[in-house]
């Protein structure tokens, strides 16, 4: 089910393709032919059932939900340590809940099937908000199920950590604000997380499952169908030691300006111009989160960053609303990238504060 993660259905290349190009946030450019076209489509909010970028999203998310479902169905006939069972129960709970999730959020209406599909099966579609009531519960129980942390060989399964930040997530998602900061609070409290000094210090293969990571999927290089394609994807180039650098994913304008002065994590998240084979310096901006040194072309070691705890924190401050305490935990955020504090009297309402807040910290995460 891990693996199922890094197909390109899922985080591999439809997941940004929906949450991030749909937004402000990215683009596809110009370039509207061929696999742009599809891009273009989702941008532009033109797709159709034919694209394949929807298709495969549906078709791979819902590979991840069944295999986990026949985990849930069978585990129970299986003789094994009774913490080793809960523990699997819990894993297989939460990742079914993290595609249910971005389903949800991307279709609305869906089918929630949570036993092994079988021949004759009727598929009945209800809406989001039953989905995400049904992840509360299978949520809660896999934080119950699930250990804070692993030893280094099992480093990338699913935690407490995990499944509560999804779970706080889904509460925000429905309007339940007190319950959504019990569970966050938690996390600060319990999870043993906290920011990396440096902004820089969370991105590449030399950073991953940091103190700040609450969830990652797992890439690997060398060749053996593991690696990440997101370094070729996102790299402007087309002279690239690993291959062509398609330039996908592109950020805007909007984005761009978003960005304060002085604001540590521009440079580290999007670059706006690069250097081409002919040492001409070209204007494009392009994603930089993601940028690695793979082995050969689409086969990167680069981790994907689903949840981390600068999250946390600003979705504390979203449960909590306007006060001191939800601008002190805003501006643990701010000061790590070098900005000054913001208060009531900074200028826009505090949701516009903390909306904005969330787009330069998570910019090209999947949360926008």
């Amino acid at each position: 089910s891990y693996a199922g993660l890094q197909a390109e259905g899922v985080y591999g290349r439809a997941y940004w393709a929906m949450f991030e190009m749909r937004s402000d946030n990215t683009d596809q450019g110009l370039d509207a032919t061929g696999l742009a076209r599809q891009y273009t489509e989702i941008n532009q909010f033109t797709e159709s059932t034919l694209n394949e970028q929807v298709d495969a999203a549906w078709d791979n998310s819902y590979r991840v939900i069944a295999n986990c479902n026949v985990i849930l169905d069978r585990i129970d006939g299986v003789e094994i340590e009774e913490g080793l069972k809960n523990r699997i129960i819990g894993e297989a709970l939460f990742l079914r809940s993290l595609m249910y999730y971005h389903l949800a959020v991307a279709f609305g209406n869906i089918p929630l099937q949570l036993t092994p599909f079988a021949a004759g099966d009727e598929l009945t579609q209800v809406d989001a908000d039953a989905v995400y009531n049904q992840l509360v519960s299978d949520l809660t129980t896999a934080e119950g199920n699930l250990p804070i942390s692993y030893p280094e060989s099992d480093v990338g399964r699913a935690t407490k950590g995990a499944a509560a930040t999804l779970l706080a997530k889904v509460q925000l998602t429905l309007g339940n604000a007190s319950e959504a900061e019990t569970v966050l609070r938690r996390i600060i409290s319990d999870y043993n997380y906290e920011l990396v000094p440096n902004y820089a210090d969370l991105w590449g293969p030399a950073n991953e499952n940091n103190v700040e990571s609450i969830f990652e999927v797992q890439y690997i290089s060398g060749g053996i169908g593991q690696g990440s394609a997101l370094t070729n994807e996102f790299s402007p180039s087309g002279d690239l030691q690993t291959g062509q650098g398609f330039g996908r994913n592109r950020p805007t304008t909007a984005l761009e300006n978003a960005y304060e002065t002085g604001d540590q994590r521009f440079e580290i998240s999007m670059g706006t111009t690069y250097i081409n084979s002919e040492d001409e310096e070209i204007v494009q901006n392009h994603v930089r989160k993601y940028q690695s040194d793979p082995p050969t072309e689409n086969d990167s070691d680069t981790n994907f960053v689903v949840f981390r705890y600068a999250d946390v924190l600003l979705m504390l401050a979203e449960a909590i609303g306007e006060s001191s305490e939800s601008y002190d935990l805003i501006n643990q955020v701010r000061t790590r990238a070098g900005l000054g504090d913001i208060d009531g009297t900074s200028p826009g309402s505090f949701q516009e504060k903390l909306v904005k807040e969330r787009q330069v910290e998570l910019a090209f995460e999947n949360h926008r």
